[in-house]
């Protein structure tokens, strides 16, 4: 198992693993993501802010960074951490618990950049996914009901209930 950043040539099979995500997110009646456009993700990739899991050359999970999120953070955010966002599972590859590796990784990577917060949210009361994440040692710090969407992805517009996790590097260092 490796962890790198994408490449441009991963664009298409991210949108594929997105699309998964979708349908996934469609049968289970949780809030859907957009399709999102592949200029998007191509720059996110420009970035060095995809990242992917490989096994046997299969990327088998991915998921996005960014270094501030202020919409839905607020106040909190203070430049002080990651967020991680739109984790996604190759349908084939589904049930490993890719999100305990993403956890190491993100730990890492974090302290490594100077950060003390790794963060996630996620849309709605999602029972499931809230014990899913908590599970991987993030704490749940509640549910926030979004006000400014604005300038977020349009399934963010649709669902004002956001739950929002963290770990605390300084915290769980002791």
């Amino acid at each position: 198992m490796e962890i790198k950043n994408c490449l441009l040539s991963d664009a298409n099979e991210i949108l594929s693993l997105y699309a998964a995500a979708r349908n996934l997110q469609t049968q289970k009646k949780m809030v859907i993501w957009p399709t999102f456009e592949k200029l998007f993700i191509e720059k996110e990739i420009q970035e060095n802010r995809q990242w992917k899991i490989i096994v046997d050359n299969a990327i088998v999970c991915n998921w996005a960074v960014s270094f501030e999120d202020k919409e839905i953070w607020g106040q909190k955010d203070k430049n002080d951490g990651i967020y991680i966002h739109r984790i996604c599972n190759n349908p084939t590859y589904r049930g490993n618990r890719y999100i305990d590796t993403i956890v190491e990784w993100s730990r890492k990577y974090a302290t490594e950049i100077g950060k003390q917060f790794v963060r996630l949210d996620t849309l709605g009361n999602n029972t499931k996914l809230i014990e899913h994440y908590t599970s991987a040692e993030f704490e749940f710090l509640g549910m926030l009901k979004l006000t400014d969407t604005a300038n977020l992805p349009s399934h963010y517009q649709n669902e004002p209930n956001c739950c929002l996790f963290e770990i605390d590097l300084k915290k769980s260092c002791n």
